[in-house]
């Protein structure tokens, strides 16, 4: 996938591909705003190992971008991940994914997730989608009000299920 970085609200804020430094505050930010996050202080809660192994994976797959949007001081102010599928149905349209979408709690309704999203459907389909898609944990209901007021129809009902390590 070909994503070119980009400045976002004129310029405020930037996106670009995520680095392995960015690993640690972009999973405090994912961890804060989780609908029921562990502990923050519980001993050795967040070991950033699985994030890095994670990281090295979506970093050397062509198909996924994890985005990096930076502040004007040059902090993480928010992430998604996009992912191109291609796919037999829809006619062997490709999709594009976009998952993990967070804003830090403190910029929310300044316009940058609005931003954030107009920018990776652009991408997308610079890079050949014909369909955007996405899930949100069923807790997160001004998420879903924000992806409703950007277009997307809750057309699907999804389904998860833990699998237990291997022995």
């Amino acid at each position: 996938m070909e994503i070119r970085p980009a400045a976002l609200l004129g310029g405020s804020y930037h996106v670009r591909r995520a680095e392995r430094d960015d690993v640690g505050p972009i999973v405090r930010l994912l961890l804060a705003d989780t609908p029921s996050p562990p502990p923050a202080d519980a001993p050795g809660a967040h070991p950033l190992e699985p994030y890095l192994r994670a990281y090295a994976a979506i970093a050397a797959d062509p198909a996924n971008f994890l985005a990096a949007v930076e502040d004007p001081g040059g902090q993480i102010a928010g992430t998604l991940q996009l992912t191109l599928i291609p796919c037999l149905a829809v006619g062997g349209a490709t999709r594009l994914q976009v998952e993990a979408v967070h804003v830090r709690a403190d910029l929310r309704s300044n316009g940058l997730g609005a931003a954030m999203m107009d920018w990776a459907v652009a991408e997308g389909r610079r890079n050949g989608a014909t369909l955007v898609q996405l899930t949100s944990n069923a807790r997160r209901e001004s998420a879903h009000r924000f992806y409703s007021r950007l277009g997307f129809e809750a057309s699907h009902l999804g389904f998860k299920r833990a699998l237990p390590p291997l022995p």
